[in-house]
């Protein structure tokens, strides 16, 4: 259950799904932008937590770890069952 706390955490997600569509490792101020409205210290916070949890490295910028990768892939069904309801409210 520890994932669900980390995942569901204010903005958590957000920083996940942003680093996933990155195609290159982001700077801390690149990746801040892309998440919009994130306070500085919320996102030093998350990326804290995340690299904590082994799924985000920062080396010459933040990416998804190989087990970060693995969560999103296994967050696609989820995706689709999303994009989905979406379409059914228009």
């Amino acid at each position: 259950m520890a994932l669900f706390d980390l995942i569901g955490r204010r903005w958590t997600l957000r920083v996940i799904w942003e680093l996933d569509r990155a195609e290159q490792p982001l700077t801390f101020r690149a990746l801040r932008a892309a998440c919009g409205d994130i306070s500085s210290s919320v996102l030093t916070t998350r990326l804290r937590e995340l690299v904590q949890a082994q799924l985000v490295e920062n080396t010459t910028g933040y990416v998804l770890t190989p087990i970060g990768r693995e969560l999103v892939s296994s967050l696609e069904p989820v995706t689709s069952w999303a994009e989905a309801w979406e379409r059914q409210l228009r």
